[in-house]
C-alpha cells in the first residue's frame, strides 16, 4: 500500500477553480417552479467534505411542503405550460443547449463532485460530467423519434365492417427521482434526460450526502431556458423529502437508484396509488475466472472490477471465483494490484482512490470487514480505516470465505473483494446466483464455447465477457431478481416514461 502523508489525504480547496470555489462559498438553494428557494420551514442539512470530515456548507432541509410545491409546479407545467405545447424538436434544442452549459462548466462541477463525494478527479471528470453530457446529446435525439405502430386489426365478431388501429406513446406524467450518492451529478442525469426527451416533467431528489452538483446543475437548467416546473430540485433527508415524494398522489412515476431494502419499501409503498416504477439497486456482482484466461488482462480488470469508484458501485464485482488451477497465482496479482493502489485527496490528480463518502459508511463497510474475519475469513491484504478524520478504508482483499458469509452474500459498497477458488463448472455457477441480486456478472475466459453455455446460465441483469462495469449510453441498463425492476439508458428508458395509448376506429 502506498501510504501517503497524512496532509495529501485532505482537499486543499485553495486550489479549486474561481468558479467552483465561488459556488462552495454561495447560497445553496432549490429549484422549484423555476425559482431558486429555501425550505418552506428555513431547516437546512449539513454537507461534509469526507477527505477531513469539514463542513463544506449547507442545503435546505426540505420535507412533505416542499415536495407539494413542487409537485404541484411539475403538474402545472406538464397539463398548462409552454413545455405542453413545445415540439419535440423544441425539447431537442433545449436539451441540446443544456449539455452544451453542461460542457462548459465541466471543470467546475467535477470539482465540485470530488470535494462533495470523496471522488477523484478524473473520475468525476469521466463518469459525472462527460458521460452526462453525452446523454444529454444521446436523449436529445430521441425527442423526435418517439412513435407507435399501426395494425389492421381483424375483429371477427365484426364481420361487416373494417377496422384501423394505432398506437401513441405519451409522456408517463409527472416523475419522481430520488438518486444516491455513489455517482450524484451523473445519475441525477440519467434521470432528468429521459424525462425531457419525452416530455415528462419532474422532481428530483438527491442524496442528502452529495446534493451539491443537482444544486449547481439547476443553474444551468434556468441559463437553458427549461420552462419553470418541468425541473424541480428538493434537497432534504430520504425519510422525509424522498418519503413524501413516494407518497405523493399526484406523482405518476417513481424512478429510484439506491439500496434494496429502501427500494423494496419504495415498490410497496407505490402499491397504494399504483404508480409506475423503475428501481436501480443493490448488487453482489460474481466474476468468474478460468485457467485459459489472459493473466494481463484478468487480474487488472478483476481488481478494477470492485476498487474503480471506491468499490461504491452497484455493479461492482465483489465476489471473485478462480479456478483452483490458477487460484494462487490469480490471488497474488490482485491483491498486488490493490497493495499499489494511491490513496489520497479527490482534488489531487495522482490520487486512485479517494475517501468514501462519510464516516458512516466506513464504519459500516469496516464492520463487514470485521464480521468476515470473525466468521474465519482471512484479509489477504487491507481491511483497515486510514485515518480518525477521513472516511479512508484500505483497498481490502479477503480469501477463505464460505458462501453463507454476510460478506458474501450482502452488499458491502466499499473496496472489499471476496475470492474463492472453484473447481467444478455446475458448482460454480450455483454459487455465483446464489444471492438475492442479479444485477451484473462477468465471465473471463478466452473459450467461445464456453462464454456462450454460461451466459444463460447467470441470473444476471448484465453479463460482461472479459471486462466489467462497461455501460455504454444505448445499451440497457439494470438488474434481476432483488436488484431491481426496469431499465434504465438507450430506448428501454424512453419506455419507462412513457404510456401506450391504443386508438381503434372504423374504416
Amino acid at each position: 500500500m502506498n501510504e501517503p502523508a497524512h496532509s495529501e489525504l485532505r482537499n486543499d480547496l485553495a486550489k479549486l477553480s474561481s468558479p467552483a470555489r465561488k459556488f462552495l462559498a454561495g447560497d445553496h438553494r432549490m429549484l422549484i417552479g423555476g425559482r431558486r428557494v429555501d425550505a418552506e420551514s428555513g431547516a437546512a442539512l449539513e454537507v461534509v467534505d469526507p477527505t477531513s470530515g469539514d463542513v463544506l456548507g449547507a442545503v435546505p432541509a426540505g420535507d412533505a411542503k416542499d415536495v407539494d410545491l413542487a409537485v404541484k409546479s411539475a403538474r402545472a407545467a406538464l397539463e398548462s405550460g409552454p413545455w405542453s405545447r413545445m415540439k419535440p424538436v423544441e425539447r431537442e434544442r433545449l436539451m441540446l443547449r443544456l449539455a452544451q452549459l453542461l460542457e462548459e462548466s465541466a471543470e467546475e462541477l467535477a470539482e465540485i463532485e470530488s470535494v462533495n463525494s470523496g471522488r477523484t478527479i478524473p473520475n468525476t471528470r469521466a463518469f459525472d460530467v462527460n458521460l452526462s453530457v453525452d446523454y444529454l446529446r444521446y436523449m436529445a435525439g430521441w425527442s423526435t423519434k418517439i412513435h407507435g405502430e399501426t395494425f389492421s386489426p381483424s375483429v371477427p365478431y365484426v364481420p361487416d365492417t373494417n377496422f384501423f388501429s394505432y398506437t401513441l406513446r405519451e409522456p408517463i406524467g409527472v416523475v419522481g427521482a430520488i438518486t444516491p450518492w455513489n455517482v450524484p451529478l451523473g445519475q441525477a442525469i440519467w434521470k432528468i434526460a429521459p424525462v425531457l426527451a419525452t416530455g415528462c416533467t419532474m422532481v428530483l431528489k438527491p442524496a442528502e450526502q452529495t446534493p451539491l452538483t443537482a444544486l449547481r446543475f439547476a443553474e444551468l437548467i434556468i441559463e437553458a431556458g427549461i420552462p419553470e416546473g418541468v425541473v424541480n430540485i428538493v434537497t432534504g433527508l430520504g425519510e422525509t423529502a424522498g418519503a413524501a415524494l413516494v407518497d405523493h398522489p399526484d406523482v405518476d412515476k417513481i424512478a429510484f437508484t439506491g439500496s434494496t431494502e429502501i427500494g423494496h419499501l419504495i415498490a410497496s409503498r407505490c402499491a397504494g396509488t399504483l404508480k409506475r416504477y423503475t428501481l436501480e439497486l443493490g448488487g453482489k456482482s460474481a466474476m468468474l475466472v478460468f485457467p485459459d484466461a489472459d493473466p494481463e488482462v484478468t487480474i487488472p480488470g478483476t481488481a478494477m472490477a470492485i476498487f474503480g469508484n471506491h468499490g461504491q458501485n452497484c455493479c461492482a464485482g465483489s465476489r471473485l471465483y478462480i479456478h483452483k488451477d490458477i487460484f494462487e497465482e490469480h490471488m497474488a496479482g490482485v491483491a498486488e494490484f490493490a497493495r499499489n493502489i494511491r490513496l489520497g485527496s479527490a482534488l489531487d490528480p495522482q490520487t486512485e482512490m479517494g475517501p468514501l463518502v462519510s464516516m458512516k459508511q466506513r464504519e459500516r463497510v469496516l464492520g463487514y470487514v470485521e464480521s468476515g474475519v470473525s466468521d474465519g475469513a482471512e484479509i489477504v491484504t487491507g481491511g483497515c480505516g486510514v485515518t480518525e478524520s477521513g472516511a479512508y478504508v484500505e483497498p481490502t482483499v479477503i480469501q477463505n470465505v464460505r458462501p453463507d458469509m454476510k460478506i458474501v452474500q450482502e452488499e458491502i459498497f466499499g473496496p472489499v473483494l471476496v475470492a474463492s477458488p472453484f473447481d467444478d463448472l455446475d458448482d460454480v455457477v450455483r454459487q455465483a446466483n446464489a444471492t438475492q441480486f442479479g444485477l451484473g456478472a462477468s465471465i473471463w475466459t478466452n473459450d467461445l464455447r464456453r462464454t456462450h453455455s454460461l451466459i444463460p446460465r447467470l441470473k444476471a441483469g448484465t453479463v460482461w465477457v472479459n471486462t466489467h462495469n462497461v455501460l455504454d449510453l444505448a445499451v440497457p441498463f439494470g438488474g434481476v431478481k432483488r436488484s431491481g425492476v426496469g431499465r434504465e439508458l438507450g430506448e428501454e428508458a424512453i419506455r419507462h416514461h412513457t404510456e401506450l395509448k391504443t386508438v381503434t376506429m372504423p374504416v
